[in-house]
């Protein structure tokens, strides 16, 4: 609820300060002492689009400040603390200023935050009823919400299993189309893959093998080089067996030095560690001499195995041209290759089973909405005939409300169970109107262009009121009005006088805005059908904040909190010109409002009587519940 609220440089209004109750608030005042700009500075406050022209002549700026009271959780709490905001256990203060200019800031519990927080937030926060409803019932989902609420938690859990089994079904629906969409590249992809781990098998390469036959190739292809080199190192070193005539040789050459150094290295001993140096190199080069002896055994020329080596790396630089560098990369590849493969064929596997998954949510999504279009169906005519009623009790005896509810149809929808196709969305697939026939034999229409101003106001009375009497469900709904169900007004017809001593019992419902504005919900109503209106508000303010702007006493008569706006000589409303009054400031206020003298005597008197009359049908409709 607002437990506060100031404005400073609205329209005429200077500086005032409205201190409200969690019940029924009404706001009074003369003719152009600033009533409606209560609205126009709380419809700033909940983000509504800014117009220069509400700035105050001669202010730099309007500013508009409210304090919300709001319990642990509250959708606008959580909301608010994603912005940056800060509260005092539940205590949230929002303002915003605009400047003359037309510059607008808003703040949400002491942070700057973008205006369209203050929207999200007053969405959750306040519903307000007046001339602006024409735009809000223009929208056709708020005609189905309105409905869908009064269904109670019957058909919203209808509505709910629709939603979800319509999320599951596109979701399907759309991987299966892809799927399908996909197949011919998939298809063409498989082949590709396919056909070259087909030709990677018939290779059969192995680990490494592509460098083996590289050294082999080198080797074998330079057979004769290699085999006289080795020979004539061998010579070299030990000597040509076949020789004419030998030649001096590494191996005789170390003998005889070694034999030279024998005679004196028995007399110094540097002589003989040379010795033993050059036994060292007639071993070595007697093993260098015996390797290349075995070298020369195995180079071989062999043309037919060159010949294959040759040919096998001209296979494997087929696969490595296309897969890979190497060898190595080539075996990786065809592993990925081969994994891939299995996800193309899982996939074709997928578009089977999605396509039996879709059959079967597209089965259940068609019998809930048929189930969610007969509750609506069933819903409409409960909530028309009590909406009905409830304008019997507005001075709208003559109106005739009806809610159509009409299923969309599409030759390329979802067949019902019925054999009717029809186009499915998240809430179902039904479209819902409410429509007013204003009087007697008057064709029904949309509600936002059947009814004028004052109308609308209540009609969104009886549609909060009704509304808020299905908290548990259309079967609940007797009961809650505070009416025999076997006395119900007739649909166009006046209710009795007597209608205002028995006004309807609304019990307190979860999810409904904790605060309701009206503005004008009593033009062109009065007498008793005043008194009406005044009950039906009083019944509203039991189980939410409301605050209405009147000029009728009657329904002043019944404020938990009555505030009058005062006007200055010069036309501007002070700080102390908006004030709470009661007991003899009360009855002179009513009394003004009645056309009576506020200090006379007759009027307070009959101020008096209406106040003792309110209380009786507040007290009639407590003993009801």
């Amino acid at each position: 609820m607002f437990s506060q609220m100031r404005i400073r440089g609205v329209g005429v209004i200077h500086d005032a300060v409205l201190d409200l109750s969690p019940g029924l608030n009404v706001l009074t005042g003369e003719t152009g002492a600033g009533k409606t700009m209560v609205v126009s500075g709380l419809g700033l406050l909940l983000g509504e689009r800014a117009d220069s022209g509400l700035v105050r002549s001669g202010a730099d700026q309007a500013f508009v400040e409210g304090v919300v009271q709001l319990p642990t959780g509250h959708p606008a709490l959580v909301r608010a603390a994603e912005a940056g905001a800060d509260h005092d256990d539940g205590e949230l203060v929002i303002a915003r200023s605009l400047s003359a200019a037309g510059r607008s800031r808003a703040h949400v519990g002491g942070r700057t935050a973008p205006v369209g927080v203050l929207a999200e937030l007053g969405r959750h926060l306040v519903a307000v009823h007046g001339q602006a409803d024409q735009w809000r019932l223009k929208q056709g989902d708020a005609h189905r919400e309105v409905l869908d609420d009064f269904g109670g938690a019957a058909l919203g859990a209808l509505r709910d299993r629709v939603g979800r089994l319509h999320d599951a079904w596109r979701a399907a629906r759309a991987e299966h189309d892809r799927l399908v969409a996909e197949s011919r590249e998939r298809a063409r992809e498989m082949d590709s893959l396919t056909a070259a781990l087909e030709e990677i098998e018939a290779v059969d390469p192995q680990p490494g093998e592509d460098i083996a036959l590289r050294a082999e190739d080198e080797r074998l292809a330079h057979a004769d080089s290699l085999r006289l080199a080795a020979g004539r190192a061998l010579a070299d070193l030990s000597g040509d067996e076949y020789a004419a005539e030998p030649a001096p040789n590494v191996r005789d050459l170390v003998g005889s030095a070694r034999s030279a150094l024998s005679h004196g290295a028995e007399h110094d001993g540097r002589l003989g560690e040379l010795d033993t140096r050059l036994e060292e190199v007639a071993t070595l080069v007697t093993d260098v001499a015996a390797e290349l002896t075995a070298y020369l055994d195995d180079v071989d020329l062999d043309p037919d195995r060159l010949g294959f080596v040759q040919e096998r790396r001209a296979t494997l630089a087929g696969l490595t041209r296309k897969y890979g560098e190497t060898v190595d990369e080539v075996l990786a590849w065809s592993q990925q290759a081969a994994a891939r493969v299995d996800v193309l064929v899982s996939a074709d596997d997928r578009v089977e089973l999605l396509r039996s998954r879709v059959d079967q949510l597209t089965s259940e999504l068609a019998t809930a909405a048929a189930d969610l279009s007969a509750a609506r169906t069933a819903a409409a005519t409960e909530f028309a005939e009590r909406v009905s009623a409830e304008l019997a009790h507005l001075s709208m005896g003559q109106a005739v409300v009806d809610v159509r509810v009409e299923q969309r149809l599409a030759e390329d929808g979802i067949a019902l169970p019925s054999g009717e196709r029809v186009r499915v969305s998240s809430h179902g697939a039904d479209e819902v109107e409410i429509l007013l026939a204003a009087n007697r034999g008057a064709v029904p229409r949309s509600v936002a262009k059947a009814a004028s101003g004052g109308e609308l106001s209540r009609v969104m009375l009886a549609l909060e009121v009704v509304g808020a009497g299905s908290a548990a469900g259309p079967e609940a709904g007797n009961a809650s009005m505070g009416e025999p169900g076997n006395d119900r007004v007739p649909r166009g017809r006046a209710a009795p006088a007597s209608a205002a001593a028995a006004p309807p019992t609304v019990p307190r419902r979860a999810g409904i805005p904790p605060t309701f504005v009206f503005d004008e919900v009593d033009a062109g109503v009065g007498g008793r059908a005043a008194l009406d209106v005044g009950a039906r508000l009083a019944a509203l303010a039991d189980q939410a904040q409301v605050i209405v702007v009147t000029h009728l006493a009657q329904v002043a008569a019944f404020a938990d909190r009555h505030l009058v706006v005062h006007k200055s000589d010069d036309g501007a409303v002070t700080s102390s010109s908006v004030t709470v009054v009661d007991g003899d400031e009360r009855l002179r206020e009513l009394s003004r409002m009645m056309g009576g003298d506020p200090n006379s005597e007759a009027g307070l008197a009959h101020a008096r009587d209406l106040l003792e009359q309110t209380a009786a049908i507040r007290g009639s409709r407590a003993g009801a519940a």
